[in-house]
């Protein structure tokens, strides 16, 4: 049995079995505490079983059965009440010790209750479950196993969001894009399932929904940002009918494919937001596998299909807009530049835009939405906040520019690079290594470069790898004799349907850094005194 060591008196594991018993004597185990309440999935030993098998060995018992959600003072009490009495070392388990490590800081610290709530504290406190925050707590454990980190995030399930697009043109399956969050938050790590109401960098705490204030020596930002589909106006109340739909919503996704089976002509339009927007490519990589699918079925000439960018050009690094274009063009898109979707009649089916000429409303039969996006609400109500609502980092340490012991990643943060699964994948490691400096008092070594790829498929088959670093400038993974990223490319697909899904579930999220290594940071030199 795998037991993690909190203090000589106190340990913690996952589930423990009857058969376990004769083991954790030899280990000099004296009590157990039970932390997690019967029947919580198939196949989990009943506690009284557990209890027999103990007593039978010479082993007290205290059971003091919390979910995520009922944690609170009254157990924390209960538990140190326990370890007070029962003979030490103790065990205490749940299904994988998260539980009993929020318990045993509870207990250790015989925490003030605020607002219902109780103040915990970690040495890393990493507020957001998604890539950034699970990848930059994977990252510092490879470097630093024993460090004391938790996560706060309130979702059960964890999305891998790249995968959208491909199920929005019929190629992955949704549900392959889920997992339960329980089975990435890495091993060690506590997770708070709970929400983050308020930062407190002051104070150097977190408040959450529930009124607990969490402290942190070092805080990790990584919430990301915030879809603002209520800024159209009727979006919401049409979406995923009446021919609405969007690649930026699980739920959504497999209603753009029927769509597209569905429709074999009319008019079909696809939106883009003013930027920052996750995935700058993703409201073309929609529409180009909807022409390719309606091309392949011989309905494409039946069809009006319009890009209405809210921006004025294709796309911001200039190399890749060539065969962009020619993709364009062979689909017969119309591009209206400078065109924001700002309202939506959903039963009538009109869409209307804001252009330079004014206001023009258009009637569709399909309507593909990119929601305007913005700063996560928490973040930007904070202390930490740029003034567009974004968590204000140096763009090359990642570290928040006013609390040197907050630092921020992905979608949320103010970093001015593409917003992609690939920047997170390169931000995590500078993120991991100028942290645990920051904690050991050391200068920072790791700059991020402001990478981001961004794989758009042009058809199903064929993708345009476009790789970039801050200022557009053109960063290849792979020489261009194996990839031209310029030009549409079937090892390009291959990359992005095959190979960069287990390269996130197996490698990303577990601190793996394949080709994500840092570059050395280089502290800006200070100027020189004209006089």
């Amino acid at each position: 049995m795998d037991m993690r060591k909190l203090s000589p008196a106190l340990y913690v594991a996952g589930q423990v079995a009857p058969e376990d018993m004769s083991g954790l004597v030899a280990r000099g185990i004296r009590s157990i505490i039970c932390n997690r309440p019967d029947g919580e999935e198939a196949g989990q030993p009943a506690w009284a079983d557990v209890a027999s098998a103990a007593a039978a060995a010479g082993i007290e018992t205290r059971f003091i059965p919390v979910t995520a959600d009922t944690i609170g003072p009254r157990a924390g009490a209960q538990f140190a009440t326990a370890l007070a009495e029962l003979p030490q070392p103790v065990l205490a388990f749940c299904r994988t010790g998260n539980r009993c490590t929020i318990l045993a800081q509870m207990a250790s610290q015989q925490a003030p209750v605020v607002n219902g709530g109780t103040t915990l504290r970690f040495t890393v406190l990493i507020v957001g479950g998604g890539a950034g925050g699970i990848a930059t707590a994977a990252s510092m454990l490879k470097r630093r196993p024993n460090l004391q980190i938790a996560i706060v995030e309130p979702r059960d399930e964890h999305y891998y969001q790249p995968g959208w697009t491909l199920v929005g043109g019929g190629v992955f399956k949704v549900a392959d894009t889920r997992r339960p969050m329980a089975s990435l938050i890495p091993r060690g790590v506590t997770w708070l399932k709970a929400e983050a109401a308020e930062f407190d960098p002051g104070n150097n705490e977190v408040v959450l929904r529930d009124g607990r204030r969490i402290g942190y020596e070092m805080l990790v930002v990584a919430t990301g940002n915030r879809l603002a589909w209520e800024e159209v106006e009727g979006l919401e109340a049409t979406l995923g009918r009446n021919g609405v739909t969007s690649n930026y919503r699980y739920d959504l996704a497999p209603y753009t494919w029927q769509l597209v089976q569905e429709l074999g002509e009319g008019r079909a339009l696809f939106t883009q937001p003013p930027m920052p927007i996750k995935c700058a490519g993703a409201p073309q990589k929609a529409m180009y596998l909807a022409c390719n699918a309606w091309e392949r079925h011989n309905r494409l000439n039946h069809m009006d299909v319009q890009f209405h960018n809210a921006g004025a050009v294709l796309f911001g690094v200039p190399d890749y807009v060539p065969a962009l274009q020619e993709t364009v063009d062979r689909y017969g898109i119309g591009l209206h530049f400078n065109s924001n979707l700002i309202a939506v009649d959903g039963p009538a089916k009109q869409a209307t835009f804001a252009t330079p000429q004014g206001e023009v409303t258009l009637p569709f039969d399909m309507l593909h939405v990119v929601p305007p996006q913005k700063g996560n609400a928490v973040v930007a109500a904070s202390e930490l906040a740029d003034a567009a609502g974004y968590a204000e980092v140096n763009e090359q340490t990642m570290q928040h520019v006013r609390y040197p012991n907050v630092f921020a990643l992905g979608d949320g943060c103010s970093t001015s690079n593409a917003k992609t699964a690939a920047a997170v994948r390169k931000q995590a490691p500078v993120v991991a290594i100028n942290a645990i400096a920051a904690l050991d008092g050391a200068p920072l070594t790791a700059a991020y470069d402001g990478y981001g790829s961004c794989p758009l498929t042009v058809e199903r088959g064929k993708i345009v790898l476009a790789e970039f670093t801050y200022g557009g400038k053109l960063a290849p993974t792979f020489p261009t004799w194996l990839v031209d990223g310029t030009r549409p490319s079937r090892l390009s697909w291959f990359l992005k349907e095959k190979l960069l899904p287990p390269i996130y579930w197996h490698a990303m999220l577990k601190g793996r850094e394949w080709l994500a290594g840092p570059r050395p940071y280089v502290q800006p030199s200070a100027p020189v005194d004209a006089a």
